[in-house]
């Protein structure tokens, strides 16, 4: 199994305390002796996991470009799930998160973070013109990468077209829309649809969904960051399935 690096003291320290998948190993910069680093070899220690430390420029060659804090944890490359996942039957508590298009890894970091905090079953991502699980998006999402199945699938409108034909209710998210997302039933499986930072839905994406909802706007901003208005949106399906915040 190939393995991939996350970096930055708090998606290492997420991954330590993941029952299910530890690291195989931590690489931490020989410079870093001050309480955080000590808290992470305490950490390594309860989790069973080595440290070894080695020059921070080894860190940069494993890591390029990733700002690591110093600190790398070797884990198996797993976490894209193949097309198989769209044959996920239509059960009544299965939320899926679908996104159009994002560039930025740390959208799509905090994206993942807020689809485990509230339960989704599956996140979808085109393979092209769309950033993929990158060392920076795995830092981003603080160890929700290696929790929710992240599938890459050639054509997302297809993706959406076969999860519609399973049952799935498919409801986009675009400014223009009339009805809001506060007054949209989100209970039953469903997909939510967010489009890309630049172009928001794209036609054929949004032309596939079988209702397009806005978030109410009040001030004179026209639209939320994606990764902002993805956590508004899961957490209105998760209140309505859920019944928190005493709905």
């Amino acid at each position: 199994m190939a393995e991939t690096y996350v970096g930055g003291f708090h998606a290492v320290t997420a991954l330590l305390e993941d029952a299910e998948r530890k690291p195989r190993e931590i690489l931490l910069a020989d410079t870093r002796h001050d309480q955080r680093a000590r808290r992470l070899m305490e950490a390594a220690a309860k989790a069973r996991v080595t440290v070894r430390h080695v020059g921070r420029d080894l860190l940069d060659v494993y890591a390029p470009g990733l700002r690591h804090q110093g600190v790398l944890a070797a884990i198996e490359a797993s976490g894209v799930a193949g097309e198989e996942i769209l044959d996920l039957p239509a059960s009544p508590e299965r939320l899926i998160l679908a996104l159009d298009g994002v560039q930025d890894p740390h959208n799509l970091g905090a994206c993942l973070r807020t689809a485990e905090a509230v339960g989704v079953c599956a996140v979808i991502i085109p393979k092209d013109r769309a950033v993929g699980l990158t060392p920076a998006v795995r830092k981003a999402a603080a160890g929700a990468a290696e929790r929710v199945p992240v599938a890459a699938v050639t054509n997302l409108v297809r993706a959406l077209e076969k999860l519609k034909q399973l049952g799935y209710w498919i409801t986009g998210l675009a400014g223009d829309a009339g009805e809001s997302v506060f007054e949209a039933d989100l209970t039953g499986p469903t997909v939510l649809v967010m489009g890309g930072e630049a172009e928001g839905l794209r036609r054929l994406t949004r032309e596939t969904c079988d209702r397009v909802v806005r978030i109410p706007m009040a001030g004179s901003i026209e639209s939320l960051n994606v990764s902002v208005a993805a956590a508004v949106c899961l957490y209105e399906a998760y209140r309505q399935r859920t019944g928190a915040g005493g709905a």
